[in-house]
């Protein structure tokens, strides 16, 4: 299935975060067909509404103070 949709495209999850805090253009860092991806929300959900395979990324702070990169899958 091919679908199109606005985002900004990064080649990694440090990459795509980065842009999400810095440039407040997007709602979500996303990966999808192994390609790191900020959209705006209405994006992703709708690419969720239309079955199609990804996972929402996210910075997440350790009780230790250490960052680590989680993915959250979504129609899997």
């Amino acid at each position: 299935m091919n679908i199109t949709f606005e985002a900004i495209k990064f080649d990694n999850a440090h990459e795509a975060i980065q842009h999400y805090y810095a440039s407040g253009y997007g709602d979500d860092v996303i990966l999808l067909g192994g390609k790191y991806y900020l959209v705006k929300r209405a994006e992703a959900e709708r690419i969720e509404a239309a079955g199609i395979e990804f996972a929402y990324v996210h910075d997440h702070e350790m009780p230790d103070g250490e960052h680590r990169i989680v993915t959250v899958p979504v129609n899997d």
